[in-house]
């Protein structure tokens, strides 16, 4: 445990004066100027219906596309300055530098989610909503945007391992993320990965399932599946690979 603690140490401290932190206001930035210009077209509605245009613009673009650039920026350092070799040569396993970088894409993750919280309570304040917050729809989405985004962050970590060009696994997340506008409204929405954070984070009404936006089976079987299968396999093959 103490190892992995100083790994983990170690890479926030190589991130702490990245720009990689000026990325994670953009898409809350983005979601708050939506969200004090979106009409507000359903009475008694304000709350839900600014979350819905925020949540459009937050996860089902941006949020898929910054799991990718954060995860690249994690792996960049090694790569840039040819430390893989170097970072391995310490007494410290394969799989802890592994799931250092990836709990720390999650962190990051996790911290856009609260900013994109914080512009969304910001933007009932300054436009005065009259409805109470509705705290349980608010926290519900957010946590559950960041669940549905661990099996993109450990495919990304893979990639961005296996890759050392920061380009390509970005432009693989860009392919992969612009069909979300056409696949969230199919029934293969809830099994496509980059489209399961905007139907975590949109509010469901009665089709919410216990404590997220998504059915349990979905939780279990496709997001947590999905982060298992991603998870193992990037895991093997950092173990496996000749560095």
């Amino acid at each position: 445990m103490k190892a992995f603690n100083n790994i983990l140490r170690s890479e926030w401290l190589k991130l702490r004066k990245s720009p990689i932190w000026l990325l994670i206001f953009v898409s809350p930035a983005l979601a708050f100027i939506t969200g004090l210009l979106a009409p507000l077209e359903i009475p008694g509605a304000d709350w839900l219906y600014t979350l819905s245009m925020m949540t459009i613009v937050h996860a089902l673009l941006f949020l898929p596309l910054l799991t990718g650039i954060f995860a690249a920026f994690v792996c960049r350092y090694e790569h840039v300055g040819g430390s893989w070799k170097q970072l391995l040569a310490l007494p410290v396993s394969r799989t802890s530098v592994y799931m250092s970088k990836l709990l720390l894409v999650m962190i990051i993750l996790l911290v856009t989610q609260l900013l994109f919280l914080i512009a969304i309570l910001a933007v009932g304040q300054i436009r005065g909503f009259d409805q109470a917050i509705p705290w349980g729809i608010l926290l519900r989405g957010v946590l559950g945007g960041w669940i549905a985004t661990f099996p993109l962050a450990a495919l990304q970590i893979s990639v961005s391992i296996a890759w050392a060009s920061f380009a390509a696994p970005l432009a693989i997340n860009v392919i992969f993320t612009i069909p979300n506008i056409l696949i969230i409204q199919s029934k293969y929405g809830p099994y496509y990965p980059w489209a399961q954070p905007i139907l975590a984070m949109l509010p469901s009404g009665d089709t919410t399932f216990g404590v997220l936006n998504f059915s349990l089976i979905t939780l279990l079987f496709v997001i947590l599946g999905s982060f298992l299968a991603f998870f193992v396999s990037g895991l093997t093959y950092f173990n496996k690979k000749a560095i």
